[in-house]
């Protein structure tokens, strides 16, 4: 049976907390001062019994502060549309008005693919080698954390491939983590202590905020970058972000980049990519590429990695390279979100080892290593996967950049990879303004009924943009938000124009009121007056 003693304020304006007989030890007389702590204030006589006391703050007792500050990022309206969607999730039978969720960055377009393999290949799902002998127990039993040698080679020549074999990766630089957002938190405890910097081009992936700061106290800086050049990093930006940080006397340890980008659907250029090169060697210090999207580039420029740029340089073995850190995920590339396959990459000893060391706070079961090992091993499939995957992905790309182009001329920025659009919706604005985009997205998300994220949320300079995702629904779904879409906008301009027909006519009927009610004599006086004016000429 549970107790629990009742904590009643002194003020009258505040409410009765319970609190579990437990946690009662850290109540003491010694807790409050000498002038709370009389027997007119409390008595312990017995759990049961009331206990008054002035409490401040319950919650600074028993709880940490990483858990009571507000630093994890999730109040964003990012986070917000999710909780929107979930609350009323559109389904084509059961809930058709629906929110459609386009908020959420997932790969379905080729998961018949895989289902294939798996019914060509049951073994390895059966945890069964290709002669059907059992490795249930040695899968079962504990692993190296270092993550099964099969595994770990298989990825290293899947991110090859990718690259179009023209760089090779060390098996013994990877580190595996359980998924991106692990790699990711994990490189920022190897690189930044608590309120040290790193530099990130705006707009950035929302989930940043929380990734790389809640629990390792490192702070983000953002790089802005401008719609007049495509939201290219520029020398200059690079520079000012870096004064910024030192304004803020922050200490920056390095810059961080995603390539192809979230939320931008755009690989970085060979001259980005150098820039940024250059300007960690000027300023020594670290690099880190998020490349979880590599695998989605659909059309060209072609997808060029930091380690590319690193060998076509020289510098692979050099202290450069050392500061060079790639991130990588089969999240993206094969849909695979729910198996929590991410990685590191990394030249520098220390940090390998040291990242190896935290991620048995997030290992990758030995279960999934070893069907994927399989999967990846099978040349021929992953060569087949990737060519259909990124033909699927520009199918569904165009399809959506023309729906919304026909949706009232919405346009996106130009794109080539990923699974969403950077799309323009600052002429729908009510405002040149955040608080009018987050009008807009408000009458998006609870009037037409798709979660999209606003530009605000990934930190974008310019109010207006917003990442429209397409890649994680139906074809039939996605026709339906185009519908919405028309419909929004098309409704949005009958009442612009009405407002504007309606303004027109309240000015002519001022003007005429205006003229009705002028006396005769105004006029000859006018008249008159003009006359002397002349004269006086």
């Amino acid at each position: 049976m549970a107790f629990f003693f009742q904590l009643v304020s002194l003020s009258s304006t505040s409410p009765s907390i319970y609190i579990p007989f437990k946690y009662t030890n850290i109540i003491t007389h010694s807790s409050f001062p000498p002038t709370q702590t009389s027997s007119s204030s409390f008595n312990l006589f017995q759990p049961s019994l009331n206990l008054f006391i002035k409490f401040q703050n319950l919650q600074e007792i028993m709880l940490s502060a990483k858990v009571t500050c507000n630093s994890h990022g999730q109040d964003s309206s990012y986070f917000l549309g999710w909780e929107e969607y979930e609350k009323n999730p559109y389904d084509e039978v059961k809930n058709p008005d629906g929110i459609i969720q386009m908020g959420l960055a997932e790969n379905q377009l080729s998961f018949d693919l895989l289902e294939s393999w798996l019914e060509s290949n049951p073994q390895p799902a059966a945890f069964k080698k290709h002669n059907d002998q059992s490795i249930f127990k040695e899968l079962a039993l504990f692993q190296d954390y270092h993550g099964l040698p099969a595994f770990k080679n298989a990825l290293v020549k899947f991110m090859s491939e990718i690259r179009g074999n023209t760089v090779s990766f060390d098996p013994n630089n990877l580190v595996l983590t359980a998924g991106a957002t692990s790699a990711n938190e994990t490189l920022m405890f190897c690189l930044a202590d608590p309120g040290d910097a790193f530099l990130i081009p705006t707009p950035y992936y929302p989930g940043f905020d929380r990734d790389l700061k809640w629990r390792t106290g490192a702070e983000i800086v953002p790089i802005h970058c401008s719609s007049l050049n495509g939201f290219r990093i520029t020398k200059s930006a690079l520079e000012e972000a870096y004064k910024q940080a030192e304004k803020q006397n922050l200490k920056v340890k390095g810059v961080l980049v995603t390539n192809p980008s979230n939320p931008l659907g755009t690989s970085l250029s060979l001259h980005e990519l150098d820039l940024l090169v250059n300007f960690i060697t000027s300023k020594n210090i670290h690099l880190i590429s998020d490349e979880i999207y590599s695998g989605t580039v659909f059309s060209s420029p072609s997808f060029i990695s930091i380690m590319e740029v690193l060998k076509t340089r020289n510098l692979m073995n050099t202290e450069i390279a050392k500061r060079v850190h790639i991130v990588y995920s089969l999240s993206k590339d094969l849909g695979l979100p729910g198996f929590r396959i991410g990685a590191i990459y990394s030249n520098d000893e220390l940090v390998v080892s040291a990242a190896t060391k935290m991620s048995s706070f997030g290992l990758i079961s030995s279960q999934t290593q070893y069907l994927l090992s399989e999967i990846l091993s099978d040349k021929k499939f992953t060569q087949t996967y990737l060519s259909e995957n990124r033909r699927r992905l520009k199918e569904r790309h165009d399809m959506l950049v023309k729906g919304l182009q026909k949706s009232g001329g919405i346009r996106c920025l130009e794109s080539n990879a990923g699974l969403f659009c950077w799309v323009d919706m600052r002429h729908l604005l009510s405002s040149k303004t955040f608080e009018g985009e987050m009008e807009l997205w408000k009458k998006i998300v609870y009037e037409v009924g798709l979660n999209i994220s606003p530009g605000s949320s990934c930190h974008c300079s310019e109010p207006g943009w917003f990442r429209v995702c397409f890649a994680n629904m139906a074809e039939e779904t996605l026709v339906l938000a185009m519908q919405r879409v028309t419909s929004f906008v098309d409704s949005m301009v009958v009442k612009k124009n009405n407002q504007s027909r309606h303004q027109q006519l309240l000015l002519n009927n001022r003007n005429s009121r205006r003229t009705k009610s002028l006396p005769k004599w105004v006029f000859e006086l006018s008249f008159n007056q003009r006359e002397v004016a002349a004269d006086e000429r």
